[in-house]
């Protein structure tokens, strides 16, 4: 059966020429005239060998690559970028996206077909260039924490569990709060860089480097790493920039063993298109009947945006004492989903560790709060790979 090869190119005429010149070599060829149609036909056709422009209208062949390095069923397939872009810095960026290689054009067809038959040949023995990184690297294991809504504690969640994390694991964990314009860390916690994600955002892709992004995470005392969010109201703008989200959240998978991100709540068109970067989900949602409804909702409507059920873990967050709350049984029932962790009401210890600017595990180490959250931990660290490698 011949090798597929997928091209995306918004360029008709290339489309055709190089095809043609392919389709000679004996290569099955299907064709993309843009970004998103690319990614539809790489995800449907999980060809051989991707062929890709980068000046291309709505996406580039920067976002693209980032895409398909972020999700699983594309993350493997060779990329070749094929474009009249002949800048050092353009190469660099394409090579940091995930490209495997660069061809600049136009090109003689000799050598287009040299680079194909080498990247195939690489790719046969697993030496393909994964994202971001060179083939000594494994990419972290990430979670996005993810709320029913707004209130439920899910912030709080997501610092205490990367804390668990970090004790249990003794790995490197960064915890990044993907909510422009409503971050709380760096302010609870008194973080030295408490805009570090928006200075980010800020920023052309591009120039979004490990080295940048280092500068801007803070170091809490627990040993997380941390990417705050400013919870300046104007800056909640910044969410509608995806790229530069994209390109932060390939950079840390390279920086971390664990990587946890605060998605903040429901499905923003951020989160939708974040969403195959992530190893699991855990959806926050609290014992009373409208979210435990809208919990239903939200795990029915991700699994439609492509993620697996086992990749979504359920946590409930009794967080006030109340006699009107559902009970564990009663939750199950409504939402006819398993429910991996509960936790329970622990105001007074929450409050304490936020004087502290702690996590709670650290700040009552015996606690049952504490027990629950090294549970998810250790149920999360045994989820992940043990071979994962990445630098400090």
């Amino acid at each position: 059966m011949p090798e597929k090869i997928l091209i995306i190119d918004d360029d008709l005429d290339t489309l055709r020429l190089v095809g043609m010149m392919l389709q000679k070599q004996g290569y099955q060829i299907i064709a993309a005239s843009n970004g998103q149609q690319g990614l539809d036909l790489a995800l449907a056709e999980i060809p051989s060998l991707i062929l890709l422009d980068v000046m291309m209208p709505q996406m580039d062949g920067y976002e693209v690559a980032r895409n398909l390095r972020s999700n699983s069923k594309t993350v493997d397939i060779p990329i070749l970028m094929f474009t009249a872009k002949s800048q050092l810095d353009d190469k660099v960026t394409g090579f940091e996206a995930g490209a495997d290689d660069y061809l600049t054009k136009p090109t003689h067809p000799a050598e287009l077909q040299a680079h194909v038959k080498a990247l195939l040949a690489r790719a046969s023995k697993g030496k393909i260039n994964p994202p971001t990184g060179p083939a000594s690297e494994v990419p972290a294991y990430t979670i996005g924490v993810l709320g029913v809504r707004g209130g439920l504690g899910a912030t709080t969640i997501a610092f205490n569990l990367a804390s668990s994390i970090e004790k249990a694991s003794k790995s490197i964990v960064i915890l990044a709060e993907f909510r422009p314009g409503q971050g709380t860390l760096g302010e609870d916690l008194k973080l030295p860089k408490p805009q570090g994600l928006t200075e980010l955002l800020n920023l052309p892709a591009k120039e979004i480097t490990r080295e940048a992004i280092r500068e801007k995470i803070s170091k809490h005392q627990s040993g997380v790493k941390i990417l705050c969010a400013s919870g300046q109201p104007k800056d909640a703008l910044l969410v509608d920039n995806i790229q530069p989200f994209q390109a932060i959240l390939a950079r840390m998978k390279f920086m971390a063993k664990f990587v946890i991100v605060d998605l903040g709540c429901g499905l923003p068109t951020l989160t939708q298109k974040i969403l195959p970067a992530f190893d699991e989900i855990l959806v926050v949602t609290e014992p009373f009947t409208n979210p435990v409804i809208h919990t239903r909702a939200l795990i029915e409507d991700l699994v439609k945006f492509g993620m697996d059920n086992s990749k979504l873990h359920l946590a409930v967050n009794y967080r006030i004492r109340s006699e009107a709350q559902l009970s564990v049984p009663q939750v199950q029932d409504k939402i006819q989903y398993p429910i991996e962790v509960t936790f329970t009401p622990a105001p007074e210890l929450l409050l304490q560790a936020i004087r502290v600017q702690n996590s709670a595990i650290l700040a009552q180490p015996e606690s049952l709060t504490t027990q629950q959250y090294t549970g998810l931990a250790n149920k999360i660290i045994s989820r992940a790979p043990k071979s994962n490698k990445a630098e400090s």
